[in-house]
């Protein structure tokens, strides 16, 4: 069986349904389903801040918008929003800007799990940390 096919508009209107997702002022940029790979966008918000003053992202924003992100991808392959099993983050420079860009795409989907890896870069185009989750795939 197929999944069905995810739009940009259908991913955001998941992106938005959720309270922390939309508090987090996530938006989906495009995605390419025959390559399994979304992208998003997280907007600056002084909430999001490391500290006052900074202008960096704290990690915690930058870890959800990788899980958000490699999900949605994997989301693709499989039709729907899935369980996150692991993830980890490595953070290769402070995070600045007015937005951050996070690429995700699938590795590889099996049949109970899939692999996303995902690159985020700051509106300079400079990647500032990677990500790899690792996902059920079965909705839910």
């Amino acid at each position: 069986m197929n999944p069905p096919e995810l739009t940009t508009t259908t991913l955001q209107g998941w992106l938005d349904g959720s309270p922390f997702i939309a508090f987090l002022g996530i938006t989906c940029e495009k995605l390419d389903r025959d390559r399994q790979r979304v992208t998003l966008r997280m907007p600056m918000r002084p909430q999001l801040r490391r500290d006052e003053g900074s202008g960096w992202f704290h990690g915690g924003p930058i870890a959800s918008l990788i899980d958000i992100a490699g999900d949605f991808a994997v989301a693709l392959a499989t039709g729907g929003g899935v369980p996150t099993v692991n993830f980890r983050v490595d953070y290769l420079r402070p995070s600045t800007g007015d937005a951050l860009v996070a690429t995700a795409t699938v590795r590889r989907a099996g049949r109970t799990v899939a692999v996303a890896d995902v690159d985020v870069h700051d509106e300079q185009g400079r990647l500032t940390a990677v990500g790899r989750g690792t996902y059920s795939t079965t909705p839910g």
